[in-house]
């Protein structure tokens, strides 16, 4: 089901096709950034205000500095990229495996609380920024590679619907893990009749003490599990896949301004960059609207699971939907299909059979979140080489660019959202929340992003490259190649 609608001629200059087995090995590069952005956007904000007991507030810091600076990042490791020497591995493979150690391990430190209460806050920024910095020196290069595994854009397809299955997949196995085992430790939490004044001292009491040292084991256990998967896609990623050098360097300046100045990059960008804003939104604070607006303490884990399930069993589906229907089609059917659950989750009383058929839904959604924009960048980036024949070798900037602008637009997100929450009155430790960090939560998961949703698409309307259009360029490119 992996397979595109036709089959094109053999690759261009008698190399030969890209075999299953390297779509397989570069599709599982793709998993490292899911399993850990998966978890990170479903249980940090959890576990920074439940687990590591920070302020709504300085949680709220935390989650906007880091992601802030993890785009920030992006565009400069894209510059260092296309200023990186050919070596006999490669250019973006020595950047994907020289990162690797050490991104697992900031990443494992994210997740321990530390002995001491005044820099608690300091560590986790810490860790967090670096986590991001070294984790993009693995992203973007591993997102160019894509242009460099061949020179067929439908070879090019293909492998991203592998790498699009494998990513979903890889939510799945971020959400399994991190979930089911933090979930068989229970968080301890105060009674709402408590007063609020005695809080800290409840939750610091013996027995509460002891369930809350447990979660955060389950946590580092996690996160551990986590790190060994990281590491073992990296080595699958760096033996299985060859990097092709097919472009000439350029000078990073001249390119990223005629990179910014190619109208449907801009628009792709900017339609991406607010139905990721909602998904973000909808990742970032369903597993707290689960937990305390619907009370499902007890399943959350278990309901985010599904969503991730959802999405990797219909990956396949959108992969044929927009083969046989186009992209721009499937854009329009299927970002906004989970709208209508979204607002349902909200409007209907609590249950969770509910909760489980929206969870279904948004799974479907989410599926052509992660599909579609992967899948049209390539579109763009031989669209701007058939109107720039003369200028090669920025995919770097493409693609880092447009990992600069989805992250900015997660770390507006998070951080936003926390710092509503503690507007509203969010507190650590309780199980009950006020009436007003509901309301909060409601709007978090359903108004906001079905409006962001909306606009996304109006912006969409704009984007010029139909099939036609992409038949064209393909046609163009293989005339400039041969």
């Amino acid at each position: 089901y992996l397979k595109l609608c036709s089959e094109e001629e053999r690759s261009f200059y008698g190399k030969r096709a890209l075999t299953v087995w390297s779509k397989v090995c570069f599709a599982i590069g793709g998993a490292p950034y899911q399993i850990t952005a998966t978890a990170l956007g479903f249980f940090l904000q959890i576990f920074l205000l439940d687990v590591a007991l920070l302020d709504p507030l300085n949680a709220s810091v935390i989650l906007f500095a880091g992601r802030a600076w993890d785009a920030v990042t992006d565009p400069a490791v894209g510059f260092l990229i296309s200023r990186s020497p050919w070596t006999r591995h490669g250019r973006m493979m020595p950047w994907i495996l020289m990162s690797t150690i050490p991104a697992v391990m900031c990443y494992f430190l994210i997740w321990v609380v530390p002995p001491i209460e005044q820099g608690k806050m300091m560590w986790y920024l810490l860790f967090y920024c670096l986590f991001q910095t070294l984790q993009t020196c693995f992203h973007v290069p591993y997102s160019a590679l894509t242009m460099f595994i061949s020179n067929k854009q439908q070879e090019r397809d293909s492998a991203t619907a592998y790498r699009m299955t494998v990513e979903v997949l890889g939510t799945v196995i971020g959400t399994a893990v991190q979930g089911q085992i933090v979930g068989m430790a229970n968080t301890p939490c105060i009674n709402n009749t408590t007063p609020t004044n005695s809080s800290s001292h409840s939750v610091h009491g013996n027995n509460s003490q002891i369930l809350l040292d447990n979660k955060r084991r389950a946590y580092m256990i996690a996160s551990a599990v986590i790190s060994l998967i990281y590491v073992l896609c990296a080595v699958v990623l760096f033996f299985g896949v060859r990097e092709q050098d097919t472009q000439k360097h350029v000078s990073f300046q001249t390119g990223l301004r005629l990179v910014m100045g190619h109208g449907p990059y801009v628009k792709l960008v900017l339609a991406f960059l607010f139905t990721s804003l909602a998904f973000m939104l909808l990742e970032g604070n369903f597993a707290v609207f689960i937990k305390y607006t619907l009370g499902f303490r007890e399943d959350f884990q278990n309901i985010l699971l599904v969503i991730m399930l959802s999405a990797t069993l219909t990956i396949p589906m959108w992969q044929w939907f927009l083969c046989r229907f186009g992209k721009k089609t499937a854009v329009y059917i299927g970002i906004p299909w989970a709208g209508p659950f979204m607002i349902l989750v909200v409007c209907v009383k609590s249950s969770l059979l509910v909760s489980y058929i929206v969870s279904i839904a948004a799974g479907a959604s989410v599926a052509a979140a992660f599909l579609l924009p992967w899948s049209m960048l390539p579109d763009v980036v031989d669209d701007f080489k058939v109107q720039n024949p003369t200028s090669q070798g920025h995919e770097a900037i493409f693609y880092s660019f447009y990992v600069f602008f989805t992250k900015f637009a997660s770390g507006v997100s998070l951080g936003v959202s926390t710092l509503a929450l503690s507007f509203a009155g969010y507190v650590t430790g309780v199980c009950v929340q006020s009436d007003s960090v509901n309301l909060t939560l409601k709007i978090l998961v359903s108004a906001a992003p079905v409006s962001l949703i909306v606009l996304g698409l109006l912006i969409f309307k704009m984007y010029p490259i139909n099939e036609e259009r992409r038949q064209y360029n393909n046609k163009q490119l293989q005339l400039l190649l041969r």
